[in-house]
């Protein structure tokens, strides 16, 4: 006799199974960014694509939090309900799932090492490269080897639980470590903001320049309501920035920064960067900063930048 399915079960099923994926895709992803992080290439990374690898870390690491205990609850109340009802066992949509995972994850095992072995003909077998496939291997064969022990009613169910978890407690406690803490996080967020704002300051002296053949004499002249230029001020304090004119050609920006900047002697605190890739991954323009109150010279390039009365 066909046992009876309740929206109750599809809804439990579908949450399972779901939780199930993006709990794994997260896993494998934050994996992929610790790689990015720990191993950069300097052929392809950049100051910028390290940004971007943090920015994912946290993603990975929320969605972590939140989505794998609700995969873990609903598996333990699958459970307890077929312990109850051992008949819910042979529900269609049990079986269903459990068959689209199984081939799911197969499929992503295969093409796992279809990579393997094409990267290993072409010679490019890099220790980036291998951990990368070896975490999407250890996630796939693991779901896998689970449900297909799941189907005979044989897997050791605690035991999943229990490493599983600790795997992934585990993975976010680095993240916090890797990517940095929260009130780190925002503090760096300013000092971004500050260096947007310096950017934005030393294109209206320039463009001042341009026009006028002469550099500001404060910042305030740089106001244009037509133009909707408005001069910025810190955003954590909203102290003005400090502007100073040295000579005709010569000025400086400062502000007061609350952590170093990659590559400036304060690098430490990233400690999983080697010295050797700073250069690499520092941005084109010089911004770097240390943390306390910084000052930026800069010098106009007539060549460059010619007056337009002189054209």
């Amino acid at each position: 006799m066909e046992t009876k399915t309740g929206p109750k079960d599809v809804f439990l099923h579908l949450l399972s199974s779901i939780a199930l994926y993006v709990s794994a895709g997260s896993f494998a992803a934050l994996i992929f960014n610790y790689v990015n992080v720990l191993l950069p290439d300097t052929v392809s990374d950049n100051y910028y694509s390290l940004l971007a690898a943090y920015s994912a870390i946290r993603w990975s690491l929320a969605i972590l939090i939140v989505v794998f205990p609700v995969y873990v609850w609903s598996v333990w109340f699958l459970n307890k309900s077929y312990a109850a009802s051992p008949e819910k066992r042979e529900m269609k949509i049990r079986k269903w799932l459990l068959y689209f995972t199984l081939f799911a994850a197969g499929i992503i095992v295969i093409g796992d090492f279809v990579t393997l072995i094409y990267n290993f003909l072409q010679g490019e077998l890099t220790l980036r490269f291998s951990l990368k496939i070896l975490a999407v291997f250890a996630v796939a064969g693991g779901i896998f080897g689970y449900y297909i022990l799941d189907i005979k009613n044989k897997a050791p169910q605690k035991i999943f639980a229990y490493a599983a978890s600790f795997v992934m407690l585990i993975a976010i406690i680095a993240g916090f470590f890797v990517a940095g803490s929260p009130k780190e996080e925002r503090a760096r967020r300013f000092d971004d903001q500050r260096i947007q704002h310096l950017q934005m300051i030393q294109s209206e002296i320039i463009n001042f320049w341009i026009k006028k053949a002469a550099l500001p004499k404060t910042l305030d002249e740089l106001n244009d309501p037509i133009r909707g230029v408005v001069i910025p001020k810190d955003p954590e304090t909203n102290a003005a920035y400090i502007y100073e004119i040295k000579d005709k050609e010569n000025f400086k920006l400062c502000a007061a920064f609350n952590l170093p900047s990659f590559g400036s002697q304060g690098k430490t605190e990233r400690p999983f960067l080697p010295d050797s890739y700073y250069g690499a991954l520092l941005p084109a323009e010089n911004w770097q900063h240390d943390v306390g109150y910084t000052c930026f010279d800069r010098k106009i390039d007539k060549d460059l930048y010619k007056p337009e009365k002189t054209r």
